[in-house]
């Protein structure tokens, strides 16, 4: 199984008087152009995803419909509670572990928690985090059953590599 952890891309400040409800925070018009380029570089590296699971948050659920559009093909984008900040890892690996093993799953949501999320999968702990920048990505590869501690990290990925894979993508 290859897991992608993709963090939203750039959103607004926080600001109460804008958004007393900060899930409702958008992504900035620059974030939205930022977060498509990003995922033209994702999909270079997985041309063809099984799922999409996003958090709730109005910022991330952006950045996974940006990034279902990058794709030629339709590709499900679910809501998945446990990848809002302060979500359960357990739940996470439960629902990945119930996937196929050959199934390829672009996670979408926030940091601490992909970073946290990340040292989970490949290091067995949240303390051993590996921290994404916004619409930054990292991939996850598991040989076997997907469990904490057993997955390989297989590239990490800024958002200006990413941008620069959908530049030479487009070149090609």
């Amino acid at each position: 199984m290859r897991v992608y952890l993709l963090r939203h891309g750039p959103a607004g400040s926080r600001d109460a008087s804008r958004w007393p409800d900060d899930s409702q925070r958008p992504l900035t018009p620059r974030g939205r152009e930022r977060t498509e380029q990003a995922a033209r570089g994702l999909v270079s590296l997985e041309p063809e995803p099984t799922l999409i699971l996003t958090s709730p948050l109005a910022r991330a659920a952006q950045t996974a419909k940006l990034l279902r559009s990058a794709y030629a093909r339709a590709v499900e984008v679910e809501e998945f509670d446990a990848l809002a900040p302060g979500g359960s890892y357990r739940a996470i690996v439960q629902r990945l572990a119930a996937a196929g093993a050959n199934d390829a799953i672009v996670l979408v949501g926030h940091e601490p928690d992909l970073g946290k999320l990340a040292g989970v999968l490949v290091f067995g702990a949240p303390a051993s985090s590996l921290p994404l920048k916004k619409a930054g990505a990292c991939s996850i590869h598991f040989s076997a059953e997907v469990r904490a501690g057993a997955g390989r990290l297989h590239v990490f990925l800024t958002p200006r590599v990413l941008r620069r894979l959908a530049r030479k993508a487009v070149k090609v």
